[in-house]
């Protein structure tokens, strides 16, 4: 097919030699199936600032770094300038957040190059070699739902150890590679310790997964792995190897985190729709 525009920068460069086919469309960005040498790989191509919204991203971006004050500012007041390094701020982090989580052994593509606003990286295939289903797109078995489930959690706290939390994990942005799940799309990754919301999107990002897997096998339901694998952090206590059982007893006298964090997300909704009324 022919080179999209925002390809073309790469051919020309030499990091790939031709485009083979698109891969998938989405509201942030478009993938493309790409060819360098004798390898295949994905180039994720980022729409432009004025393609895409940014009114939900505020829990996302709060505390995230930027260069300089100047920056910062901009940002602070939505510039012209400022809803660019905020449309770069927002690339980047899925770059950052994949080398991070690749160096610390989580299942995540291998990201391979950053240029121009497209992320080449590793192309995750099935078993026949080619592009791996999404999770929402297969039915499992009750044993291969709880293998999966087991797998992923334990990927959740590899990701947690390394400081990072997807923020958006679902059915929909893990792929089944051959060997497993494989994590995907992190544009709204968050900084576990500088985030004042990571408890939240945690607890919702393993709701997700117990959700999911409980169509298959429905003994997963009633896990809380959430609400363990966050007080084992808060506590300076969670490595990627520490045993889990998916049980979490709340502490006479402790708070009840899981239903003040439902309390604030009600509470958030709630406005969020108020200003939707008076505008």
């Amino acid at each position: 097919m022919k080179a999209p525009a925002r390809l073309q920068a790469l051919i020309a460069e030499g990091l790939i030699d031709h485009v083979a086919r698109q891969l998938k469309s989405g509201k942030e960005a478009d993938v493309y199936v790409v060819r360098h040498g004798d390898e295949t790989c994905a180039a994720k191509v980022y729409k432009e600032a004025h393609q895409r919204s940014f009114r939900q991203a505020v829990d996302y971006t709060e505390n995230r770094k930027v260069r300089n004050s100047r920056q910062a500012r901009a940002m602070a007041k939505g510039t012209a300038y400022g809803r660019e390094q905020q449309e770069a701020a927002w690339r980047s982090a899925e770059v950052d957040a994949l080398y991070r989580l690749a160096a610390a052994g989580v299942r995540v593509p291998r990201p391979i190059n950053f240029h121009d606003g497209v992320l080449l990286m590793e192309l995750v295939v099935d078993e026949h070699g080619d592009a791996a289903p999404r999770l929402n797109d297969l039915p499992f078995s009750e044993a291969q739902a709880l293998q999966h489930h087991a797998t992923l959690i334990g990927e959740v706290v590899r990701m947690l150890c390394a400081g990072v939390i997807h923020g958006d994990l679902s059915e929909f942005n893990i792929l089944l590679a051959a060997d497993g799940p494989v994590i995907i799309d992190l544009p709204q990754a968050v900084d576990a310790a500088g985030n004042n919301h990571a408890a939240r999107m945690l607890l919702r990002d393993v709701d997700n997964l117990r959700n999911f897997f409980g169509r298959f096998a429905p003994a997963l339901l009633a896990t809380q792995y959430g609400a363990e694998i966050w007080a084992l952090y808060a506590s300076g206590l969670l490595l990627p190897d520490t045993p889990l059982t998916g049980r979490y007893e709340q502490r006479p006298g402790a708070v009840d985190l899981s239903g003040v964090l439902r309390e604030i997300e009600d509470a958030r909704l709630e406005e969020a729709a108020r200003l939707l009324r008076m505008s």
